[in-house]
């Protein structure tokens, strides 16, 4: 990826794919995964979306964090497609494993990786 395209990260499903205690404190694992993104310096715009008990969690240098306000998939798709009408097709990762989800951001022309993408032990 480069700095054309804009990762989209499904927060819940990727900090969900380890079941490291992350239920007892999902804005502390949200935290985890947007320190993790920020260390990433592949030039592409990073953009995290969180939900729920994971809001507040406050953007940092090389990662947005973008509060859903009601489902972070309906978000995510709302950031999907508005990237790919910028940027065109495949200038929009998504990072999920969720197959409804890719479904909906793939019909906007977005790409999708899976949550080891991002985090090797997922």
């Amino acid at each position: 990826m480069d700095e054309s395209n804009l990762l989209i990260v499904d927060g819940a499903n990727v900090v969900g794919s380890v079941p490291d205690g992350w239920w007892r404190d999902r804005r502390g694992a949200a935290e985890r995964l947007r320190d993790r993104l920020a260390l990433r310096d592949r030039g592409e715009e990073i953009v995290l979306v969180v939900e729920g008990a994971a809001r507040g969690v406050a953007s940092v240098p090389g990662v947005r964090v973008d509060e859903a306000p009601g489902s972070g998939d309906d978000r995510i798709v709302e950031l999907a497609a508005a990237a790919c009408a910028e940027r065109g097709d495949g200038g929009c990762v998504v990072v999920t494993a969720d197959r409804e989800l890719r479904e909906r951001v793939r019909a906007y022309g977005a790409r999708c990786v899976g949550p080891r993408t991002v985090r090797p032990d997922a």
